[in-house]
């Protein structure tokens, strides 16, 4: 009998993990991701298998919460083939070097302090290495391409479909035969939603047996894509109209690309006051060329603009500041600036340096266009914190907040139900990757609209098929 067992975003956002085995098969697992905000610890811990033991690794796509522990993975002894789009090795090569150095950088950093403290105790080493992430790409990896099926071995064949998340993402269909009849799961990984600003619409879902579905926003509906870039625009207008700043935390995939795109739009149609806009982050300068150059996978504005302008991004007013010295000097500009900075949560990167310059001024402006997990300093401003403490220093947050929600690159419930609806033959529904209280809400919705059990699963709980 198959099992699934989730050691990752299972009553969490974070850490995807999903270890598929067939009996007398292989052992499939799908995604490894790191955990962010509370949970991050448990990235410390063992994993809760023998990676040796595991034969093929799918990835969804390349967020740090679903690649972010692969480093680890193959150093603990995985060798097995690694199942991926193009574009997803690419983008992931990128996060997982920036993940490497932020954890040497702030390993060195509480070593230092330990030192200057005359503590004898060892600090904590870092989850991997430079030459780990070299080692994971030595691997043996199979580029899959939508739509297309791809034969693991006799009896087991994987596809994957466009996710509409970010670039690359797709979610999984794994049909194999149990007892002679042939079963579909499919894992979710993270779904878009329509009328993206960047991305190709979420693919539909037609057949299934067994359904792993993210949960992230499966309490709520976002505003609509227009009402949201409305909102947007006249944020930053207002803002730069009283000469102040607007600082924006952004992941470096997707969200950077989607924001971009948006004041691009704005400055050729002239809605734009005079500004500065700055792109403060290298992995996010490095994504937005990974972008430029997949332009046939994106939206039909994206291609339009690919075509017309030979690139889907830059304009007169962009500036990238890929070094430390070129960062400093945004501190020059003290009105009517765009800052563009990682990290999306927070928790670290030249978005804080722009926090403890600017967070205090009340003509600036704070827009969260992402998620923010708890306990990250993201959440705590957009749950209202009027004091902060960044590099030791308390900053008095003056600057207005602005949470835009309809940003996000997930579904939402509306979202979520439609594209289930479209599947046949599904028996059974598991709830990850969401936070516990709306998965709760989540599960009583799909009941009573589809009229059958819904699972919310619990972490390391194992599931027979």
């Amino acid at each position: 009998m198959a099992t699934i067992t989730s050691h990752g975003a299972a009553g969490v956002v974070t850490g995807s993990c999903h270890l598929f085995a067939i009996e007398n098969g292989p052992r499939i697992l799908i995604d490894c991701g790191m955990y962010q905000g509370p949970e991050e610890e448990q990235n410390f811990g063992p994993f809760h298998f023998d990676p040796k033991e595991i034969d093929y690794l799918l990835i969804t796509h390349a967020h740090l919460d679903h690649i972010g522990r692969i480093p680890k993975l193959v150093k603990e002894g995985f060798k097995g083939t690694i199942y991926t789009t193009e574009a997803t090795v690419e983008l992931a090569e990128i996060i997982l070097m920036d993940s490497a150095k932020i954890m040497k950088e702030d390993y060195e950093t509480r070593y230092r302090k330990a030192q200057r403290k005359g503590s004898e105790d060892d600090e904590r080493l870092p989850l991997y290495e430079e030459e780990d992430i070299e080692a994971t790409f030595n691997l043996d990896w199979y580029i899959c391409e939508y739509d297309n099926p791809v034969s693991l071995q006799e009896g087991i064949n994987v596809t994957y479909r466009d996710a509409g998340h970010i670039l690359g993402s797709a979610f999984i269909e794994i049909s194999y035969k149990e007892r002679g009849v042939e079963q579909t799961i499919v894992f979710s990984g993270d779904i878009g939603h329509d009328n993206n600003i960047v991305q190709h619409d979420l693919a539909e879902c037609t057949h299934a047996n067994t359904l792993y579905v993210e949960s992230t926003y499966g309490d709520r509906n976002h505003q609509s894509t227009e009402d949201t870039i409305n909102e947007f625009k006249k944020v930053v207008i207002e803002t730069l109209n009283d000469w102040g700043n607007v600082l924006i935390p952004s992941f470096a995939i997707e969200r950077t690309q989607e924001i971009l795109c948006i004041l691009k739009e704005m400055h050729d149609r002239k809605e734009l006051p005079q500004c500065r806009i700055f792109l403060d982050s290298p992995m996010a300068t490095r994504a937005t060329q990974v972008y430029n150059n997949y332009s046939h996978l994106l939206s039909k504005k994206c291609q339009d603009f690919k075509e017309r302008d030979g690139t889907i991004f830059d304009f007169e007013w962009l500036v990238y500041t890929p070094d430390v010295e070129a960062s400093k000097q945004i501190n020059e500009f003290d009105r009517r600036t765009i800052i563009i900075a990682g990290s999306g949560m927070c928790t670290g990167g030249r978005i804080l340096h722009h926090f403890k310059n600017r967070l205090w001024n009340r003509k600036n402006t704070l827009i969260f266009v992402g998620y923010q997990v708890e306990g990250t300093l993201g959440r705590h401003l957009v749950d209202g914190a009027r004091w902060v403490k960044i590099y030791g220093e308390d900053i008095l947050v003056k600057a207005s907040i602005h949470t835009i929600n309809g940003f996000s690159a997930h579904a939402d419930q509306n979202a979520i139900i439609k594209w289930i609806s479209n599947i046949e033959d599904l028996n059974r529904i598991f709830l990850i990757h969401g936070e516990r209280d709306k998965q709760i809400i989540l599960r009583s919705v799909l009941e009573n609209v589809f009229n059958q059990k819904v699972h919310i699963v619990e972490p390391e709980e194992v599931i027979y098929l």
